[in-house]
């Protein structure tokens, strides 16, 4: 009796890995386990630094004299030039979705989309490195 249940248990392990891909989805799938809301920084860049450079610049000029006048200058190109690329990557950042996947494989992926094309729960494969959701073909 004991030997039934040990074979029947054994044929179970053998099928459980099969049923895993009951559904027919063999090989890059899995579920969308959350989503969530997430700021992407902006990048700065040479506008940002140029006219943040040319502000500072001007305004360094209005100080002092001599060779202060040109230090001030200086100094305000500087600052101004790395002030407008911390507005640049400001006003550039933007709202994404970050989409976390349990793959059947047991791996967790995260993909990130401006407007998600899936939902919480959702079985997805990959085609082409792209997360789709799965219809069964």
């Amino acid at each position: 009796m004991q030997s039934k249940f040990q074979a029947v248990a054994f044929l179970l392990a053998l099928a459980l890995p099969s049923l895993a891909f009951a559904d027919g989805c063999k090989k890059d799938c899995g579920r969308v386990v959350s989503i969530e809301s997430v700021k992407q920084k902006g990048e700065g860049g040479a506008v940002g630094m140029i006219a943040g450079g040319v502000v500072g610049g001007l305004l360094g000029n209005q100080v002092g004299g001599g060779k202060g006048k040109t230090l001030a200058t200086v100094a305000g190109a500087a600052g101004g030039a790395y002030a407008g690329n911390e507005v640049q990557k400001r006003v550039s950042s933007k709202e994404m979705q970050r989409v976390k996947v349990k793959m059947d494989n047991g791996q967790t992926r995260s993909f990130a989309f401006e407007h998600a094309p899936v939902a919480k729960g959702d079985r997805v494969h990959l085609v082409d490195n792209k997360l789709v959701r799965y219809t069964g073909r």
